[in-house]
C-alpha cells in the first residue's frame, strides 16, 4: 500500500508540487528534483531496490539514484518538488487507472511511497530503432498518487476502442498500459525532406489514456542550441 499523502500544486506555467506529510509518511523523487523542506524531513538517496534497479533506471536515461524524503517529526512536514524546465505538474492517482502508468522518461517527477518505479520497454522493436525516446519507458505500479511533468501544457485524450491517434515521439507524457504503442513510417519523399518531423510518429491505439505535452523538452532545447552565437574560433 502506497503512503496518503495529500499536496498542493503551486503557480501557473512554472509548477511546482508541495507534498504534505504526516509522521512516517514518505514520498520518493528523482536526485535533484526538491526544492524545499521542512524540519523533521529525512532525506535518503539510494538506488530505489539495490544495484540491480539503479542500472535499468540508467537504461532509461535517468540518474542512478533516486530520493526518498520520509517525515520523522511530528505534526505535518513539507516538501516541495519541480522540474528544471517550463510547464505542468500532472497529478495522477494510479488506483484510479488500473493501479499503473507508463511515462516518457523524463516525465515522471516524485510518487508516494510503496510506488514501484521499474522499466517498460516497447511492445514494437521498431521502437527501438526509431523511436528515439520511446524505446525504454517507466512503468509506474501501485495504488496512490505519482506527479508527471509535462512542458508547456498537458492535454489528456481518452481512446475508444480502436481509435488511434499519431503524435510526435516526445509529446507523449505517460499513458494507460492498454494503449498499444508502436512507431510507424509516415512514407513519402517530401515528408522525409521537408516535414521536419522526422520519417517516423508515434501510434497510439485505444482503449486507454494518454497525456500529451505541449512543449517537448528536446525540441525546446533544439530551438535553443539552434539560437545561440557559433563559435567563430572553433576550426
Amino acid at each position: 500500500m502506497a503512503d496518503v499523502i495529500d499536496y498542493t500544486v503551486h503557480g501557473e506555467e512554472m509548477q511546482l508540487v508541495e507534498i504534505e506529510l504526516d509522521p512516517g509518511e514518505g514520498v520518493r523523487a528523482e536526485a535533484g528534483a526538491m526544492m524545499y523542506m521542512s524540519d523533521g524531513i529525512a532525506m535518503q538517496t539510494g538506488t530505489g531496490g539495490g544495484l540491480f534497479s539503479g542500472f535499468k533506471r540508467m537504461l532509461t536515461g535517468e540518474g542512478f539514484f533516486i530520493t526518498s524524503f520520509v517525515h520523522e517529526g511530528s505534526g505535518k512536514g513539507h516538501v516541495a518538488f519541480a522540474a528544471p524546465y517550463p510547464g505542468k505538474v500532472v497529478p495522477l492517482d494510479l488506483g484510479e487507472h488500473g493501479g499503473e502508468i507508463i511515462c516518457q522518461k523524463d516525465a515522471f517527477l516524485c510518487a508516494a511511497s510503496g510506488i514501484d518505479i521499474d522499466i517498460a520497454f516497447s511492445k514494437k522493436l521498431g521502437a527501438g530503432l526509431f523511436g528515439g525516446e520511446g524505446f525504454i519507458l517507466q512503468r509506474l505500479s501501485g495504488d496512490g498518487l505519482a506527479f508527471m511533468h509535462a512542458g508547456g501544457t498537458i492535454i489528456r485524450k481518452d481512446l475508444k476502442p480502436g481509435q488511434t491517434l499519431r503524435v510526435d515521439t516526445g509529446a507523449l507524457v505517460a499513458m494507460t498500459p492498454s494503449v498499444d504503442y508502436s512507431i510507424k513510417f509516415v512514407g513519402g519523399f517530401t515528408n522525409a525532406l521537408f516535414g521536419g518531423e522526422g520519417l517516423f510518429v508515434t501510434t497510439l491505439e485505444g482503449p486507454g489514456t494518454v497525456w500529451l505535452q505541449s512543449l517537448p523538452f528536446a525540441r525546446l532545447a533544439d530551438r535553443i542550441a539552434a539560437a545561440l552565437p557559433q563559435d567563430r574560433n572553433k576550426g
